[in-house]
């Protein structure tokens, strides 16, 4: 019978051979979080991008990209405590980064928040209702296809071996069609329709009508004026049960 050989410390070598590749994927693990973190963080932006475009651009003042990017990265990007202010800029500073998104070593992922993050916006016209040959008529937008876009571009991380250069980026897109049928109230959608010949064309012969309603009440009784009605106020002929 031959003798077996000594085996002791087999153990311990194989755990260091396989130690040796599962160490840097334990110690990345944690960065990969961080970056999945970051691409959800662009997403959200992008939707808020999105919705704010289109409310700017339908009447209160369109917002550049470089506006919607500095809002973007102090109130998506920085701090989680950060305050919703006006003008408000992210610094490249401690006090205005999130601290979850840095290294081993502490160092910011987005370390100057001008290059990390990106945004763009593209509006473009999308016929979506039948109605839409109206748009002009009554002073609608046709742009009502937003698409936004953010750009998160973290830098790399020194140390990590073959991912120490590595220079990834994440863009996320939202686009919205919005409705061009939109005003700040009952009375700018009656400007608009009154307005326009197309759709309220007894607006050319007011001034006839109303001088000709100023007429003794035996004539006209009560004095008959153009568009003298409430609009919030539906006719009682149009409600289930009539008048």
């Amino acid at each position: 019978m031959r003798p077996r050989r000594c085996q002791h410390g087999q153990a311990t070598v194989e755990w260091v051979v396989v130690a040796l590749a599962l160490v840097p994927l334990i110690v990345l693990v944690p960065l990969l979080g961080k970056s999945i973190d970051l691409m959800q963080a662009a997403e959200t932006a992008s939707r808020y991008v999105a919705f704010q475009a289109v409310v700017r651009h339908s009447g209160n003042g369109w917002q550049s990209d470089e506006e919607l990017a500095a809002e973007v990265r102090r109130r998506f990007f920085g701090n989680s405590d950060a305050p919703v202010k006006s003008g408000d800029v992210a610094g490249d500073f401690a006090a205005h980064r999130n601290p979850l998104w840095s290294d081993g070593a502490g160092r910011p992922l987005i370390e100057r928040f001008t290059d990390s993050v990106g945004v763009r916006t593209d509006i473009a016209g999308f016929d979506a209702i039948a109605a839409a040959a109206y748009a002009g008529p009554l002073g609608l937008s046709s742009d009502n296809l937003v698409t936004a876009s953010v750009t998160v571009r973290p830098v790399p991380v020194p140390g990590t071996g073959a991912f120490d250069t590595l220079a990834w980026s994440a863009t996320r897109r939202t686009a919205l069609l919005a409705d061009a049928w939109t005003a700040r109230g009952p009375a700018a959608i009656r400007g608009r329709i009154e307005g326009a010949a197309a759709t309220f064309p007894i607006a050319a012969v007011r001034g006839v009508i109303d001088a000709a309603g100023q007429l003794p009440p035996l004539v006209f009784d009560p004095a008959l004026r153009v568009g003298d009605f409430d609009w919030d106020v539906v006719p009682c002929d149009r409600l289930i049960g009539g008048c």
